[in-house]
């Protein structure tokens, strides 16, 4: 379109060019001289009102550039470009009606003006008009379609529509229109972390603090990719390279103390977060992860009053309530611990996801004569905790159907008092009313005290028994010992509840004793320099597990499905747990209430495996009677379980 003409000396030109040669080169002194020199001679030069008013905006002066930028507009109101600058201006401001009626002039005026549609759909989105914003987006793509700034702002917006990948298209042309575009990179870093690409993310997140070391935001998710990789010295270390330039932010003493929190520097990551709360006393996130750290020192009492605290800040926050069932139960108290634990289905926590039934849920009201549907939620080893309340809901006169995962159904299916078994994903028969296993214990009203522990609950089948005899007598003699030092990887824990598998080497030598692996995976790393059978071609199911684990003398076993089972069938396991442990197996004590045959092994210093299975190995050795050269036990190791009992009868 044609510009209204403003008649200006070459004198004047001349000035404007000096003026535009200094604002580009940097030197916004020289620039606002030169400006204010041609409008000492023509007071309504609109081009020099525009530029000034530009270098005010660019300076954080705002108000005077969209002064200056609407004089300009009033010396020649055919210019586009002086409406979408002044508009500019005052959306910086958080004046969005000013700024949204000078994009749509400058629009009015050139309809295909892409940077005008691009403003004008940022400030609709300030506005929540999100999809007129979208629609600018678009419009200024159709005219300019390797617009970076237009990519980024229609991904972003896809991305909290959860469009993951429609927005991923768009922030990678927006990276590849801009390559050095810090915001389009820390955006897609963003998408690739919520498309669990963590790796991805961090590539992303590096690039952006490559081109601007000094960006807080680019440096933070760069920290917090790190975490999410488990990387927690790197993280700390950038996070403290935060801390060193000054960005004392309240978020920035939080996530040391996640790093902290995560290579087990618990006290350290306390007082991180003790630090974060001085600056801001309001930061919830950083109060609920004071608690935790606070809970896996064994400061349960502490940890409490911290989630309360959250609580005041917000009533509603599921993870604060599940975080004092949590420490209640860590901590015995299993009547405040059980109410609590039902937020668990307000949480983000996806091995708890809230279902939908058809069928009310029982909530403890008269059983006789209908038909219960209890449904198994969370990992393998709860469902095989839980599944001992069956036999008590059927004795309340119910037709019990249970629903759990496929692995588990066919050992389920001999229980006492089960009906039916549906494996999970299967339409189930007709019920009258739904329970989720984990709510059990609340309507049972369970206490330390009257725990249903008769053990076994759960029983292989006999014929997969007697195939297993045969397999285990070509081992020969000696104690045969099941290992498990792996839980599955999907976990939140695993990281801290699995044992590197070298951590049993120390066990390879003892004379007496056969070791069989009981993970189920192939593909998992054995302990080096240990002779230990492989079974995992043979494990189809935990009904497979079930009958080699009766075969077996003891089981050792990490914090997952593997004790809990050798547990509910009533053999010897012992179980090694980390400093910081699940809720279920309580503080301070070698033994569970849950499980009478199971003997507890806990680390003293978190992540300290090797002093754990120093004591596993002398163990071993009083169990056997062999000689060794091992340690002798301490006096507070003396006490240990009842003999591992090889004497009893096979199922």
């Amino acid at each position: 379109m044609k510009r209204k003409p403003y008649p200006s000396s070459p004198a004047i030109l001349q000035q404007l060019q000096k003026g535009v040669a200094c604002h580009q080169a940097g030197d916004f002194s020289g620039a606002e001289d030169a400006y204010r020199q041609v409008l000492q001679l023509e007071p309504d030069n609109p081009d020099a009102l525009h530029l000034l008013g530009l270098l005010a905006h660019q300076s954080g002066r705002h108000q005077p550039a969209a002064d200056l930028m609407d004089r300009a507009i009033r010396a020649n109101p055919a210019n586009p470009h002086f409406y979408n600058n002044c508009g500019e201006a005052y959306r910086a401001q958080g004046k969005y009606d000013a700024a949204l009626a000078r994009y749509r002039k400058a629009l009015a005026l050139d309809p295909d003006y892409p940077e005008a549609h691009n403003n004008l759909g940022v400030t609709l989105e300030h506005q929540g008009k999100v999809d007129q914003a979208v629609a600018h987006y678009r419009r200024a793509l159709a005219v300019k379609p390797d617009y970076a700034e237009a990519h980024n702002n229609l991904g972003s917006v896809l991305h909290r529509q959860g469009k993951l990948e429609a927005a991923g298209r768009h922030l990678e042309k927006a990276v590849a229109a801009k390559p050095g575009f810090v915001q389009a990179l820390i955006n897609l870093g963003a998408l690739l972390r919520d498309r669990d690409r963590p790796e991805e993310s961090l590539a992303c997140y590096e690039r952006a603090s490559a081109v601007d070391p000094d960006n807080a935001e680019a440096q933070n998710e760069k920290g917090n990719a790190l975490l999410k990789l488990g990387r927690f010295r790197d993280a700390a270390a950038c996070y403290q390279g935060m801390l060193a330039r000054g960005w004392n932010s309240p978020a920035a003493h939080s996530n040391l103390g996640n790093a902290l929190h995560g290579m087990h520097r618990f006290r350290e990551a306390e007082e991180s977060y003790r630090t974060a709360l001085s600056l801001d006393p309001d930061y919830l996130q950083a109060r609920k992860n004071l608690a935790i750290a606070l809970r896996d020192q064994g400061l349960l009492e502490q940890a409490i009053a911290q989630f309360e605290q959250a609580l005041a800040l917000a009533p509603e926050d599921p993870e604060a309530h599940f975080g004092i069932a949590f420490a209640s139960l860590l901590g015995g108290d299993f009547e405040r611990g059980w109410r609590e634990y039902e937020w668990r289905w307000k949480t983000d926590d996806p091995f708890s996801p809230r279902r939908k039934f058809k069928r009310p849920r029982w909530s403890g009201q008269d059983l006789a004569g209908r038909t219960i549907l209890l449904h198994a939620e969370q990992g393998l080893g709860d469902a095989i905790q839980f599944i001992r309340y069956a036999p008590l809901v059927a004795q309340r006169g119910a037709r019990v159907i249970v629903e759990c995962p496929a692995p588990l159904a066919p050992l389920i299916r001999g229980m006492a008092g089960v009906s039916e078994v549906v494996a999970q994903g299967d339409k189930p028969p007709s019920y009258d009313v739904h329970c989720p296993l984990m709510s059990l214990p609340l309507l049972f009203g369970t206490t330390q005290g009257n725990i249903p522990a008769q053990v076994p609950y759960l029983a292989p089948d006999a014929e997969r028994v007697s195939a297993w005899g045969e397999i285990l007598a070509a081992d020969g003699a000696g104690l045969k010992v099941g290992l498990a030092w792996k839980g599955s990887a999907r976990h939140a824990n695993d990281r801290n509840r699995s044992c590197p598998p070298e951590a049993f080497s120390p066990l390879a030598d003892l004379p007496g004793v056969r070791f069989h692996s009981l993970q189920k995976d192939p593909g998992d790393a054995v302990p080096p320099g240990m002779r230990l059978a492989d079974h995992s071609a043979a494990l189809a199911d935990f009904a497979d597990t079930a009958a080699l684990i009766a075969r077996l003398d003891l089981v050792i076993a990490v914090d997952t499905a593997v004790a809990h089972l050798a547990g509910a069938l009533g053999k010897p396991v012992w179980t090694l747990l980390a400093r910081a442990p699940d809720w279920r197996w309580l503080l301070g004590r070698e033994d569970s209430p849950w499980y009478p045959t199971m003997r507890l092994f806990r680390q003293r210093e978190p992540g300290d495996w090797q002093e754990v299975m120093a004591r596993v190995k002398n163990g071993l050795i009083a169990e056997t009677g062999a000689s060794s050269t091992a340690a002798p036990l301490r006096e507070n190791e003396r006490g240990r379980a009842a003999p591992l009992g090889r004497d009893l009868p096979r199922p």
